[in-house]
């Protein structure tokens, strides 16, 4: 394969980097949207006018609130089994009595994806659907414009108090008459940040100056993410939760009037994964449970039901209704009908009325055609009913037909808010298709391979890649994608089997075509010297040029035995992390591992990894990176016994679990001194010395410091992927690469597709819940933005990454090749980056009213957005790698 410069291959992507961010611009749209806040406030609709001359109905305020206080306790992460499930029969004794047998009632409520706090709290206090981009704006969330149920109490005189994750402050500024934020980004803390909302509890449910008491705990969500929904810790904090409802809900009790009750709301703003993360769209992340707990709602009695599925964004309407308030202008909400149900039918059918109105105006102003909207037609006829209703009402019928007639015009509009609600999900976004054209047209301006030859192994690669890149226009392909990379790797391993018996035992001395592969070869190497191969004089290069192609002796049947060496290694990869979304939930060995009961064998694993890690890499390292890469992963196993993760063999019995701080930050002084030690060679070989072996031992001590790094954020059972990567890589180097004299364009694609099947082997999958957002707090004390998202994505990525510059490294050290070759490895390397991604693109474009668009389509463009941008910077300093040596050749 014949490839271009790196230089251009750099520019290119850049350029991408351009056009990428462009077309998520237009993508991630503007969500539907009426009047701006301000005019929200505007006349309300009368009830529908009866017919005949002279009957008008008396009634067009907003109706008076039905609940004097209203505490919302919303409990981060908390899935709906946890309430409902064996966990709330065990650790939640009290909430599960009300539920049973209490004055309460229960729902399901459904989120929507991208289940993240930001976008949920928004859904819970507009009722809108946030735009799928609110996943990255959750790290820093700016002021919430749209009109929203905060915004309306506060304009109606509610003195309204919020104690929490401090997202709330900054969605809505100078909207509480008190507040104590805490922090919701620094996940190793489980206790304090829940402490410091319950130390107000005492004070503020004595006092009678408010009227909505907001409380958002974050413990339960730390604990899921640091350690999983099965984790002990879990019952504890449900526990620690059940005792704070039953404190709040017997205060509410006590102090409220029996025309005037107050209301309890408990809530999730998104469940939890199998794994303990979120941000997906399986049913642990968007099942939460929905609670309203009452003395105005009559006691329950007969057979227990299972609780009944509702949108998260109706919670917005019904808390509206209940506090005597507007109902948003942007909500797409129903009204809970079961919490106003004690009302009177003339009371019930205001609120429905109000609620379709409001939604049959939203849909007036985002909708063209709205007077042929399904739903628009049945909310039509439901007023006309209501309105016969009115005049039998004021003309003081009291007969079993008015009550019929009022139940038969309920359910009309139920039925209508139920049709106008999915219509308005269903346009929730609009798309800016100019930013989607600009940025695809930028996109595709991509370099094209060119090929003189094509060898097997050429083949597969082409094959595999357009494969590949066809299957991500279906849905199930973009959730299993790990599963394409494992098919490829494997038929790879076998193709390179072939290869290596065909030249170990089929090619002939004699045979033409090979004696002249070799002589071109020996002709490439004869002016270079290879910095692992002792130099050979020209006059035995002739002689000594066969054998150079063949491995000899015990190495040969190591050579042979390579490719299924790894095949066992990629296997073992497969059963320690299920990913994907068919297979997620099946039970694997980092499961079994991660068990508390199994803490003595995972002590053991993450041991013997680190020693392993250790030998792997130390062999290129100087004498004092050898011992920081020892004192370092030293310092990483001591990190995970500080927090819990692992134990000592002397250590019996339970230690106090801490957050490691001192021990991580142990761990990133030595990285950041084998990093600056490599660094030191860089640039010494840049400025001072000629000498290519510099330059060598410079990259590999930097790629060192990059195996500690990542070393120290995987999760401990994790590392085998960190191993098995450091042992492929080598033995690929020495007994398959060298033997066959690959390009550096077949060498370039086999380290990307490699590096892709171990993106997927650390767990990771295209769902966003699969990032370890743990990783982005090892070390520090309290969220700090930069470093938190650097250390994420490092992890994240982190195949991908050692991949790359395993590559550069190599086709560095390997000097006997061409001194283009790094510059055709990162042309190849962008490419295979570039070529995924331009048609991706194109196909989420066409797709882009596809049902899976949001759950499926959306969360992989992110994942391929973010890429792009690593690529760009792998390939900026492939390039820089290139320029240097190439100036040397000149001089």
């Amino acid at each position: 394969m014949r490839l271009r410069s790196g230089v251009f291959a750099s520019s290119c992507l850049l350029v991408e980097v351009l056009g990428v961010a462009l077309f998520l611009r237009g993508f991630f749209p503007v969500p539907v949207r009426s009047l701006p806040r301000r005019e929200a406030r505007g006349d309300l609709p009368a009830e529908p006018a009866p017919p005949g001359p002279g009957m008008v109905s008396n009634w067009t305020k907003i109706p008076p609130p039905l609940f004097k206080k209203v505490v919302i306790v919303l409990i981060d992460a908390l899935r709906d089994d946890f309430v409902f499930g064996s966990k709330g029969e065990q650790f939640m004794p009290y909430t599960k009595q009300v539920i049973e047998k209490g004055t309460s009632y229960s729902f399901i409520a459904e989120a929507k994806p991208p289940t993240v706090t930001m976008p949920r709290i928004k859904a819970l206090m507009t009722g809108s659907i946030p735009g799928f981009i609110d996943v990255i704006v959750n790290l820093n969330s700016p002021a919430l414009l749209d009109d929203n149920l905060i915004w309306q109490a506060k304009t109606a005189g509610k003195r309204i108090i919020f104690y929490g994750d401090d997202t709330w402050v900054k969605l809505f500024p100078k909207h509480f008459v008190e507040y104590d934020g805490t922090t919701s980004f620094f996940v190793s803390d489980f206790t304090e940040v829940d402490d410091n909302v319950t130390r107000h509890l005492d004070r503020v449910l004595k006092r009678e100056d408010w009227d909505l008491l907001i409380l958002h705990y974050l413990g339960l969500d730390h604990i899921g993410h640091v350690t999983g929904p099965n984790s002990p810790l879990v019952g504890a904090k449900l526990r620690e939760m059940d005792n704070i409802l039953k404190k709040i809900h017997i205060s509410l009790l006590s102090k409220e009037e029996a025309s005037f009750p107050n209301l309890l709301v408990v809530c999730g703003d998104h469940g939890m994964s199998e794994t303990g993360s979120h941000g997906g769209s399986s049913a642990g992340e968007v099942h939460t449970p929905l609670l309203f707990i009452s003395s105005a709602f009559e006691k329950r009695s007969g057979p227990l039901t299972y609780p009944e599925l509702v949108q998260q964004t109706d919670l917005a309407s019904t808390l509206a209704v209940g506090l005597g308030l507007p109902i948003s202008r942007n909500s797409v909400g129903n009204l809970i009908l079961p919490v106003v149900g004690g009302r009177t039918m003339r009371e019930q059918l205001r609120f429905v009325h109000l609620n379709g109105f409001q939604l049959s105006r939203l849909l007036q102003e985002n909708t063209p055609a709205y007077e042929k909207d399904p739903g628009y037609e049945h909310f039509k006829i439901a007023e006309k009913s209501h309105a016969n209703w009115i005049k039998l009402y004021l003309e003081g019928n009291n007969s079993e037909i008015l009550l019929n007639l009022g139940k038969k015009v309920l359910k009309q509009y139920l039925e209508a808010l139920k049709t106008l609600s999915s219509s308005l999900s269903k346009q929730v976004a609009q798309y800016d298709m100019y930013s989607m054209m600009v940025g695809t047209v930028i996109i595709l301006e991509n370099p094209v391979l060119s090929s003189s030859s094509w060898s097997e192994i050429d083949v597969l690669i082409l094959a595999g890649t357009v494969g590949h890149v066809l299957s991500l226009g279906a849905s199930s392909f973009v959730e299993e994608e790990h599963q394409t990379w494992y098919f490829l790797i494997n038929t790879l391993c076998l193709v390179l089997c072939q290869e290596l018996c065909r030249n170990n035992f089929l090619l002939k001395e004699y045979d033409p075509q090979h004696s002249t592969t070799v002589k071109q070869n020996s002709e490439e190497a004869s002016g270079y010297k290879n910095i692992d191969i002792p130099a050979a004089d020209s006059s035995k290069l002739s002689k000594t040029s066969t054998s150079d192609e063949f491995v000899r002796g015990s190495d040969k049947w190591v050579s042979l035995a390579s490719p299924w060496i790894i095949l066992i290694c990629c296997r073992l990869l497969r059963s320690l992390n299920q990913t994907g979304v068919q297979w997620a939930h099946r039970p694997d060995f980092g499961h079994w591992l991660t068990s508390s009961e199994h803490k003595s064998e995972l002590s053991f694993l993450a041991a013997v990894s680190l020693l392993m890690i250790f030998f792997l890499v130390q062999r290129r390292c100087s004498l004092v990176s050898k011992i920081a890469m020892a004192l370092g992963l030293l310092g990483i196993y001591s990190y995970r016994a500080a927090i819990g993760n692992v134990i000592f063999p002397w250590q019996h019995g339970s230690k106090d679990i801490s957050k490691g701080i001192t021990e991580a930050r142990f761990v990133y002084i030595f990285v950041l001194g084998i990093v600056f030690s490599g660094t030191k060679d860089l640039l010494k070989s840049q400025v001072i010395s000629s000498d290519s072996g510099v330059k060598s031992t410079g990259l590999w001590e930097v790629y060192s410091g990059l195996v500690l790094l990542a070393a120290l954020l995987f999760r401990p059972h994790n590392l085998p992927v960190l191993v098995f990567c450091l042992l492929i890589q080598t033995m690929m180097t020495k007994y398959i690469w060298r033997p066959l004299k690959f390009g550096a364009a077949q060498i370039t694609i086999m380290h990307y597709w490699f590096g892709q099947a171990f993106f997927y082997f650390q767990g990771n999958s295209n769902g966003i819940a699969t990032v370890d957002v743990s990783a982005g707090f090892v070390g520090l004390e309290s969220y700090v933005e930069i470093p938190a998202i650097f250390l994420t994505a490092f992890a994240t990525y982190a195949g991908p990454l050692l991949w790359a510059f395993h590559l550069l490294c190599y086709l560095s050290s390997e000097v006997s090749r061409n001194s283009a070759a790094v510059g055709h490895g990162c042309f190849c390397y962008a490419l295979m980056r570039s070529l995924p991604v331009a048609v991706y693109i194109v196909l989420v474009t066409g797709l882009r009213y596809h049902l899976f668009i949001w759950s499926v389509f959306s969360p992989k463009l992110l994942y391929e957005g973010v890429h792009v941008f690593i690529t760009a910077a792998i390939c900026l300093f492939f390039t820089a790698m290139d320029h240097n040596h190439s100036h040397k050749v000149q001089d």
